[in-house]
């Protein structure tokens, strides 16, 4: 049990290094501050030059840089109300399909015998045209043992739990790609949004053979946006990601200790509904070989965009395509007309998310329909006590 005076005198005893850290913090965003506003007066040519020598220096500029123009874009519109924000954004989506897809997983358990997960995808698409219905709909997939421990070596016995979330991950881009494909034939005006970054780093510390899957699913992901031209948005609440900054410290010949991130660099920079020019991805990670790279992550750019008054900008990952052919602006429009609907948070991907969520209660359902599976099929399970003990409890 918490003890809320244990933990306030905890804090207490920290207090001069939470000081420290916020003061730190300060002076190394100022300089970074200025750095952004020495990058507002350079050039498009002249930065890809400087540049040039880095395969990933964590970013370059887009088409969209002009010398001495602010690298942030204000937005420009204000309202008296809600009610003027709203109308505003169902006029944006007036006959706009927007779409989003979402995932949750249950991973399998240590207190059974044998493994099992589940990974449930759930989408939402909204056409918002008077008459024709929105669609909210689910898949559900049982991973069995097999499908959790599929290969011989020990590593993946002992962590199914990798197998369960990319399972999640490929289930999400494949719906969502054939969503694009259907929009595509249908000749709709759409707009998809993917929860989460386009930019797959984390799959850089991952087994080879997984990772190769990860990088199967995305690329497939971005390719079918391209082939079928409907825009897509990996949209990032909260970012950490630190490549605005990471090309700002290479330019300038910085190789600072710690490097804050984009999002809380430009924080107190923008108001609501403005949002960053538009970079070209290059950051520096495990998940593409020299090789591969160019193929891929030169494909995905990259905008800050501010959707709450108080909070950091969001960041969304979207495929070069959209910036190179001027359908930026409108996308921006409606990502903002989403995030006026859904109260700071695209309405679509809450929608999804809601759909797909597992929560605690619905995992113990989840456990209980197995084990009356397993049962009628005459299948030995065998059930840990002490978990059994800790439910009985609690």
């Amino acid at each position: 049990m918490l003890s809320p005076p244990h933990v306030l005198a905890a804090l207490e005893a920290k207090r001069a290094a939470f000081e420290g850290y916020e003061l730190r913090t300060g002076q190394a965003l100022e300089h970074y501050r200025q750095a952004l506003a020495w990058f507002a007066g350079q050039e498009y040519a002249s930065l890809r030059a400087r540049l040039a020598g880095s395969a990933a220096p964590g970013a370059r500029p887009s088409c969209e840089r002009e010398a001495g123009r602010p690298f942030i874009r204000p937005f420009g519109l204000t309202w008296e109300h809600h009610a003027q924000a709203r109308a505003w954004a169902m006029e944006v989506l007036r006959g706009v399909i927007t779409a989003a897809v979402d995932g949750s997983q249950i991973t399998p358990s240590a207190d059974f015998s044998i493994p099992v997960g589940a990974v449930q995808v759930g989408w939402f698409v909204n056409p918002h045209r008077e008459g024709a219905p929105y669609i909210k709909d689910l898949a559900f997939e049982v991973l069995a043992p097999a499908e959790l421990q599929p290969g011989q070596e020990m590593a993946e016995r002992e962590f199914p739990d990798l197998q369960v979330n990319l399972r999640r991950f490929e289930r999400e881009c494949a719906q969502l790609i054939r969503l694009m494909e259907r929009f595509q034939r249908e000749g709709a005006k759409a707009l998809c949004f993917f929860d989460g970054s386009l930019v797959i780093s984390f799959a850089g510390h991952m087994r080879p053979e997984l990772r190769a899957r990860y990088i199967d699913a995305i690329v497939a992901l971005i390719e079918a946006s391209e082939r079928t031209r409907i825009p897509l948005v990996g949209y990032i609440d909260t970012s950490h990601a630190a490549d605005l900054t990471a090309m700002l410290d290479y330019l300038l010949g910085r190789s600072p200790a710690a490097r804050p991130s984009d999002a809380s660099l430009l924080r107190r920079e923008m108001a609501w509904g403005d949002r960053t020019e538009a970079l070209q991805c290059a950051r520096q990670d495990l998940v593409f070989d020299e090789g591969v790279r160019p193929s891929y992550y030169e494909r995905v750019y990259f905008v800050y965009l501010k959707t709450t008054s108080e909070n950091a900008p969001a960041r969304l990952d979207l495929p070069g395509w959209i910036v190179e052919e001027g359908l930026l602006g409108w996308v921006l429009d409606v990502v903002r007309a989403e995030c006026v609907v859904g109260t700071g948070y695209p309405y679509a991907l809450e929608t999804a998310d809601a759909l797909a969520v597992i929560t605690t209660p619905d995992r113990e359902r989840f456990y209980r329909l197995c084990q009356e599976f397993l049962a009628q099929s005459q299948i030995p399970l065998r059930y840990s006590r002490k978990a059994y003990s800790k439910r009985s409890r609690r």
